[in-house]
Parts: structure tokens; sequence; C-alpha cells
């Protein structure tokens, strides 16, 4: 296979993570792992060296291009280049879509989360323990944590972009650690409706510049993308490592916090759903179950392909 075909396959799995990390109970790290590109990825970020830095004044001779050049492919630049390349579209393809559907059909959108979000904690509850006193303290915490932030107390967090910018950091965990969702810790964050109106915001004015739009309209989202972002990578070298951490030295105990976090969370789009389905007829209720079950089967479709897959 020659690079830039290798390049275009690894843009396309990029896509499908992005995807995946997009909507809330289906993550980006289960998509790595479904694509068999997980090691490689770990490996990639875990081989970023700033020290490479160094060759940028020497760029203007022959032998610092070459020796830049050399950094950058020891550190597989390349392939993380065009492995966020295809998240990046994919996400920001994904927020729009969510966008016009939180707009249009509030409902059967929330409807959709709740079956990923519900059928994500089903799919995990093998790895859950519940055999110590210190495990069951866990679980309890985790529930009654998103179970409170995921209520009132989600919709009254700031939308500042310093609280975007914790949320991008706890995020963006959600990339690196299969069965856990990006977009779940947003939701439960309250900042997955504000985040993907904001993006879907900022593209807009990004594309309206190519026919004279102002560059003003770009400011108020730019700031929240670029906190966001920032977080997200802080993240990436902190809070995600910390979580593999407590998965490699207290793997049962990590899950069943993770997954009370997602039984906890369920509060929020069960809420969202009941408030956006004023209809209680037979077909309106049964349309909502049927989104719901839709979302729920794409986990189990998921999980089917990651079954043999260890993921610690």
């Amino acid at each position: 296979m020659n690079g830039g075909r290798e390049l275009l396959t690894v843009y396309l799995k990029g896509i499908f993570m992005g995807a995946a990390d997009a909507v809330p109970g289906v993550s980006g790290g289960t998509i790595a792992l479904i694509t068999g590109i997980y090691e490689r990825l770990i490996q990639a970020i875990t081989s970023l060296d700033p020290r490479a830095l160094r060759y940028l004044p020497r760029l203007h001779r022959r032998r610092g291009r070459a020796e830049f050049r050399t950094a950058l492919v020891a550190m597989d630049i390349p392939f993380l280049l065009a492995l966020g390349l295809g998240i990046v579209t994919a996400i920001v393809t994904v927020a729009r879509l969510v966008h016009i559907a939180q707009r249009a059909y509030p409902g059967p959108l929330f409807a959709f989360f709740f079956g990923l979000i519900a059928a994500s904690a089903i799919v995990l509850a093998d790895q859950v323990s519940l055999d110590t006193t210190r495990r069951i303290v866990v679980a309890v915490v985790g529930f009654m944590f998103a179970f409170l932030v995921s209520g009132e107390v989600s919709s009254a967090v700031p939308n500042s972009p310093l609280f975007v910018f914790v949320a991008g950091a706890i995020a963006i965990a959600g990339m690196i650690l299969p069965g856990v969702s990006g977009a779940f810790f947003l939701l439960l964050l309250g900042q997955y409706t504000y985040l993907t109106e904001t993006l879907t915001e900022f593209t807009n004015a990004l594309a309206a510049l190519a026919t004279g739009g102002s560059l003003a309209a770009l400011v108020e989202p730019g700031i929240v993308v670029v906190a966001f972002g920032v977080g997200a990578l802080i993240g990436l070298f902190s809070i995600a490592y910390a979580i593999r951490w407590a998965l490699a030295n207290y793997r049962e105990a990590t899950l069943t916090f993770l997954v009370s976090l997602m039984v906890g969370a369920l509060r929020l789009p069960a809420i969202k759903v009941l408030n956006n389905t004023p209809d209680t007829t037979p077909m309106a209720i049964g349309s909502v179950l049927a989104v719901a079950i839709a979302g729920g089967a794409l986990v189990v479709l998921v999980d089917r392909f990651t079954e043999d897959i260890e993921f610690a």
C-alpha cells in the first residue's frame, strides 16, 4: 500500500472515530480498536516529543529539513494528521446534523441518545464488579453524581470559555477510552447542545467569509472552539492518561464508576424526551421508542464487533 492510499485509509477511519465521538454512547476508542489502529494511536500520542521543535530554526538548510522530517515520521505525525482531519470532518458534519435535529426533532433526538447511553451501560455491565463495599460506594457515588449533574444543574452550568476548556479536557478521554463516549461527558456536563450549536455557528461564519462575510462573526464562536480545542489537547496528555492509569491499577472500580455515571446520566435525555413529547398518542410514543431502540441497536452492533477485543 502506498503512502497516499494508506493516509486516505487512516482519514476514513478517523471519520468513523469522529462520528462515534460526536454522539453520546459510542466511543471513538472502540472504533479505533475495531479498525485496528488503537495501539498505533496510543503509540503515536506517547511518541510526541516537543524537542523536535529545535529543528525549526534550521529549516532553511537541507540537513535541518531532513532532520525535522525524520523527527515527524518517528512521531508518526502523518498518521496523526490524517486521523485528526478525519475526526474533525466527522465531528463538524455530525454536529451540524445534531444542530438541525435539536431544533426540529428534540424528542426523538434525545430518545436516540437515551438508547445509546442505556445500551452502552448494558454492554459494559458484565465488567462491573460490586463484590466489595468500596466498589458499591464507588457505584453509588458515580450514579448520584451523574443523576444530580444531569438534572437541573446541567442546565445551569456556565457556558464560559473556562468551563468549555474544562469540558474539552474531560471529553477527550472518550477518544482514548474504549466504551465511553466523549460526547457522553459533554452531555453529562450540560455542554453538548451548546457546543454543537456553537460549532455549527463557527463553520457557518467561516464559510461565509468566502462570500464576503464578516470576520467579527467568527470571534465569539471561535473563542469557544479554541477553548475547547486547547482543553482537549491538554486533556489528551493528562486526564486521558489518568483514566488509563486508573484502568490499569483499579480496573473494576474504574469501570464500575464509569458505568454508574452512564446510568445516572440517563436522567437528562429522559427529561428532554418527556419535555419535548407533548403528544402521548400511541403513534408518538411508538416513534420515540423506535428511535431509542435504534440507538441501542447501534451500540449492540458495535459491541458485537468488539466482543473478542481486550480494552485494557
